[in-house]
Parts: C-alpha cells; structure tokens; sequence
C-alpha cells in the first residue's frame, strides 16, 4: 500500500473532518453554558458578562461557524487566541503541568484552531464552495 498517496489524496478531506468534529466538540461548551445541553453543573449559572460567559458565546457562534466551514480562518484564529487566554487565565496558575491543571483541552484546541487558520477549510465546506 501506498502510504504517500493516500495521504494526498485522504489529507484535504481529512482536514474537513478535523474541522467538524474540532467545531461539533467546542460547540458542545457552549450549548452547556447558553441552552444547558447537556446539563453541566459547573455552567449552571453563567454570567454572559464574565469570561466564562465571553467565552461561552464564542464557543457557540464560533463552533457553529467551525462545524459549516464559513468565515474559517478567521473564526479559527479567533478561538485558537480564545484558548490561549482561557489556559493562562483558568490553568496555567493551577501549576506547570498541563496534566496537573487540567489544561491539556485548552492547548490541543488552540494549536487544533491555529492549524485550521493556517491550512483552511478543507473542501467540505461553504467557503470552498464560495471560492468556485
């Protein structure tokens, strides 16, 4: 088997599926905070003016945007920043250690995002559709 050649022909649809299922997963952030599906406890009473709230509205709009493949990089880059942030302000002080400060999902985001902003929609998207 040709590894070389799957691998062209496989990478750009693979890169759709990164950006869905990346968007489907951080939309689930915001659904919790803004419509309690599914119920979080710990979003339970989210104020939409505070961090958590920002972020929450981002999470929503931002996946949603992800999950269509419209407006891609730049929504991308915007929450790869977003992912940034919530791990210096919520993780990073809980301790070196990403494992320790459960900060592992913020930085596999952020560089995820970072990836998407740089390599673009992949063709399943409505900005691919847009360019023809």
């Amino acid at each position: 088997m040709n590894f070389d050649a799957l691998g062209t022909s496989w990478a750009p649809r693979l890169l759709s599926v990164l950006r869905i299922i990346s968007g489907l997963l951080f939309l689930q952030h915001g659904t919790a905070k803004y419509l309690k599906i599914p119920v979080v406890p710990m979003f339970a009473n989210v104020n939409p003016m505070s961090p958590p709230g920002i972020a929450g509205i981002l999470e929503l709009v931002g996946g949603v945007l992800l999950i269509l493949g419209l407006f891609t990089r730049s929504v991308a880059f915007i929450l790869s920043g977003l992912m940034a942030v919530a791990y210096f302000m919520a993780h990073a002080p809980r301790g070196f250690f990403p494992i320790l400060n459960a900060g592992e999902l913020a930085i596999l985001y952020c560089f995820v995002f970072l990836y998407i902003a740089a390599a673009g929609p992949g063709p399943w998207s409505i900005d691919a559709a847009r360019r023809k």
